[in-house]
């Protein structure tokens, strides 16, 4: 990513901040990590490591849109898809955690991982965030995918119908 599309991601990002200027000074001399509260600007929806880069693979294709900015704790085995706020949501599964207005995400820059914190796929700062109907119908596919992979109890390997 050039500079220009960095800068804008931490502008985007910081602007969830309650003080952007304190955020992006903590994110450059301080831990590293910004509390920003979830929404205003994007809600996240946080799921098993495992479903989370399962569907994240999924979104990536050419006849879809570049998947939105998606953060990575490797201390929870968690994934945060990034998507438009919406109060009215109901995101409901086993697992899934739903951070919306009230909730606060703690947050590195866009630009490196801090602590046990990283961007799979950083803020570009254009606004652009996972649509919700296409991350739900990646996590459910995902989900599929992995109740068909899941090992046999006492099963050493992991078979399913591609698999030797």
């Amino acid at each position: 990513m050039s500079n220009a599309v960095w800068t804008r991601g931490v502008e985007w990002l910081a602007a969830a901040a309650p003080n952007p200027r304190v955020c992006k000074r903590g994110w450059d001399q301080g831990e590293g990590v910004a509390l920003l509260q979830a929404g205003r600007y994007w809600d996240l929806v946080s799921v098993p490591d495992r479903l989370g880069l399962l569907a994240l693979d999924m979104l990536w294709r050419p006849s879809l849109p570049v998947p939105g900015p998606t953060l990575v704790d490797t201390a929870a085995h968690r994934v945060g898809f990034f998507l438009p706020p919406d109060r009215g949501s109901r995101w409901i599964g086993a697992g899934l955690r739903h951070a919306s207005r009230g909730a606060w995400v703690a947050v590195p820059p866009p630009y490196r991982p801090a602590r046990f914190l990283e961007w799979v796929i950083p803020p570009d700062g254009s606004g652009a965030l996972h649509a919700p109907v296409t991350l739900e119908l990646a996590l459910r596919q995902a989900n599929g995918t992995l109740a068909v992979l899941e090992p046999v109890r006492g099963a050493e390997r992991v078979t399913g119908p591609d698999l030797p």
